[in-house]
């Protein structure tokens, strides 16, 4: 497992210099929530504002461990998520908010993106122009120009086979693959995937493309709401048309689901792996085992090309026999879209319960914090907080 040693801790003021002598009326407007803020050490703004919570924005391993709870396995992967599909909650992360290339993974966005504006009937004869521009060592279905598909068998060579043709065939009749780059992109935005930036729809290796673990366990969480998605996810074989009456069988590269190299993990029911030369292996997975759904993302581990479905089969068995023995360092977070409009801020929900989770137990890595407090007291005080800062001024190969 990546280091969990807790940062050196530097020595304590006295509490009189440590905190700001507050008047009545500022301590009043602190509020129990600001006060327990008042107990942290000092956080670092790209924490404080981390979506789903602060212990999300922070390296390292992070993990709130009750009595009687398993250790987390060994892992070598740059980043990765358990959650809980239903409750949102996130049990344990390494380097969530971490921006890598995230291969085919991205094609979840995309899915989540386009694929409720069709049709699964729907039917499209393939053009040149539909095929341009597809990044030479893409991985392909195998589509045709001149050769007739359903939307639903271009979606079986999206999901089986992480056919890039498919991709830009369904991204041009989308309006095209800058008009659907755009939408992925404002989608992402709507979930709050904050570390996404999106260049193509097909998560082949350019410039500038990123995610994170964290992002990409929001697109699985939020496709598998969607039938057709869970549907295409979970298939291990289809019959794919190879022109005229013939076809052709395609079989999902989801190693975990078709046992392919590895052996098939129980309750499986997607979603999405990737691999390129410059982003390594990615995979997002779901299972369910007696009436629990888990999420998983693993990053780019270090070395094996099963690695990242074996170490996603441990978080998973990990995350299964925590049950309720772990508490949440965070959550995954619901779409902009979807909060009632009283909501707070994605920030202040952040700072809130970071506060609140960083005082109710304890913890197998934190790391240093930068930030003074006023920024955890600035989410939790609101208008309390004005008279506290009147009085303290701070001094080769290659697929997709």
């Amino acid at each position: 497992m990546p280091g969990t040693a807790s940062s050196p801790q530097s020595p304590q003021p006295p509490q009189s210099q440590q905190l700001p002598r507050l008047s009545r009326r500022a301590a009043l407007g602190l509020g129990m929530g600001a006060a327990a803020a008042l107990a942290l050490p000092a956080q670092s703004a790209s924490a404080a504002t981390a979506v789903g919570g602060a212990r999300l924005g922070a390296s390292g391993v992070q993990v709130r461990r009750g009595s009687g709870a398993p250790q987390l396995p060994g892992l070598n992967a740059r980043a990765w998520v358990v959650a809980d599909n239903d409750s949102g909650e996130v049990l344990a992360s390494y380097n969530a908010h971490k921006a890598l290339p995230p291969a085919s993974t991205l094609k979840m966005l995309f899915a989540d993106t386009v694929l409720p504006k069709f049709d699964s009937a729907e039917k499209h004869r393939v053009t040149a122009e539909d095929l341009a521009g597809i990044p030479l060592g893409s991985s392909l279905v195998g589509i045709q120009a001149g050769t007739t598909y359903t939307v639903h068998q271009l979606w079986q060579g999206v999901f089986l086979r992480s056919g890039n043709d498919a991709v830009h065939v369904l991204a041009h009749m989308n309006g095209g693959v800058d008009e659907t780059v755009a939408q992925m992109q404002a989608r992402a935005k709507d979930l709050q995937a904050n570390d996404t930036h999106v260049v193509s729809p097909d998560g082949f290796d350019h410039k500038g493309q990123v995610s994170s673990a964290y992002d990409l366990t929001l697109f699985a969480r939020a496709g598998l709401k969607n039938a057709d998605f869970r549907g295409y996810c979970a298939t291990k074989t289809a019959d794919f048309p190879a022109g005229g009456s013939k076809t052709f069988q395609i079989q999902n590269t989801d190693r975990l689901l078709t046992g392919q190299g590895v052996t098939p993990y129980e309750g499986l029911i997607g979603v999405k792996n990737g691999y390129t030369s410059h982003a390594g292996n990615t995979f997002t997975g779901a299972a369910t085992r007696d009436g629990r759904t888990l999420l998983v993302t693993v990053m780019h581990p270090k070395s094996g090309y099963e690695a990242v479905y074996q170490e996603t089969a441990a978080l998973l068995d990990w995350g299964f026999r925590a049950g309720s023995k772990v508490s949440a360092v965070g959550e995954l977070v619901v779409p902009l879209s979807e909060r009632p409009k009283s909501s707070a801020s994605p920030a202040a929900g952040a700072a809130g319960a970071a506060a609140m989770s960083a005082v109710s137990g304890s913890t197998e890595h934190r790391e240093g914090w930068a930030l003074g407090g006023s920024a955890a007291l600035a989410a939790l005080a609101g208008g309390g907080l004005v008279a506290l800062r009147r009085r303290a001024r701070p001094s080769g190969r290659r697929r997709a």
